[in-house]
């Protein structure tokens, strides 16, 4: 008899079109509203951007400061900077080199501030460009130095004959060339049942694995989850479990090297992505000197049941 879990805290509400909570690459789907800001967050918000718009912002953010202090040398008169070239796009011009010198603290001195109001806002910005480049190299090494998991999990789940009976089942593989040491997995199942009142809604059920820790992972594994008396899809033919509302959420625990602490990767399959009487294909194999080759790409491949 399978037994419910309770709200694993994705809430048990039911409604058509309704999107899984956490996405395939173990992000969060929830759109936050009204929430407030707080300065804190920013360190966190620059540390989980993607290295593209991390560097975006950056490079925007050098640029609007440059601008800002060129026009601001300009308008009090870019003659306490360099004699002026007679129109405004060049002085311009000619304010943005110097502030990009003053910002990083260049100075290469063809340029050099002889007024006492230059001098004044070129030692502010020079400040400023002393504590925003403290700050995003505090940045760089905080995203650098940050414990991340490299786990890639196979692309569908596999429903299968599996010894006297059937099996659900996915794989994973580390993406470093490290060994994930006591790496442990707790699998939950979503599915949208109808209650006593004919209302549909969210159950839960801990999936019993038939192994959910081992010592230590230097190739492949695959999850299996037996579907027994006790499992909560013992009730349901294959093809009834093939056109399910369901989702399997999943959370990996495990020993990394590289950071020398325990990390954590989420993850999530619908049963969009089942495939049904299939086997996942050999992924490993031994060279002529006897040494394991393992082949990430075929970490999803899968081939017909003998």
């Amino acid at each position: 008899m399978a037994k419910k879990a309770k709200d694993p805290g994705l809430g048990h509400k039911s409604q058509k079109n309704i999107r899984g909570i956490i996405n395939k690459d173990g992000s969060s789907n929830v759109i936050h509203i009204n929430k407030k800001f707080n300065v804190d967050d920013l360190y966190t918000y620059f540390v989980e951007l993607s290295w593209l718009r991390f560097f975006f912002f950056v490079f925007l953010g050098y640029t609007f400061l440059n601008i800002i202090f060129g026009l601001i040398y300009t308008l009090i008169g870019i003659e306490q900077i360099t004699p002026s070239k007679g129109n405004f796009f060049d002085d311009l011009l000619n304010g943005f080199f110097f502030s990009a010198q003053t910002l990083t603290t260049v100075g290469y001195g063809g340029i050099a501030p002889k007024g006492v109001a230059a001098n004044i806002i070129a030692a502010f910005e020079a400040m400023l460009g002393l504590l925003s480049f403290s700050f995003i190299t505090g940045l760089l090494y905080g995203r650098f130095a940050k414990p991340k998991a490299a786990i890639r999990f196979s692309d569908n789940l596999v429903l299968r004959d599996f010894k006297k009976g059937t099996a659900l089942m996915f794989r994973l593989i580390n993406s470093r060339k490290t060994v994930m040491i006591e790496p442990e997995i707790k699998v939950t199942l979503s599915i949208n049942e109808k209650d006593e009142s004919g209302k549909y809604q969210r159950n839960y059920y801990r999936l019993k694995l038939e192994r959910d820790n081992i010592m230590y992972l230097p190739t492949v594994w695959t999850i299996v989850h037996e579907i027994d008396g006790e499992s909560p899809l013992n009730k349901y033919s294959k093809k009834e479990i093939e056109k399910m509302d369901a989702e399997v959420y999943i959370l990996l625990r495990y020993h990394e090297e590289s950071f020398g602490q325990n990390v954590y990767q989420a993850t999530s399959y619908d049963f969009s992505n089942l495939e049904i009487d299939m086997k996942f294909s050999p992924s490993s194999s031994f060279n002529e000197d006897g040494y394991t080759i393992l082949n990430h790409e075929k970490l999803s491949d899968v081939e017909k049941m003998n």
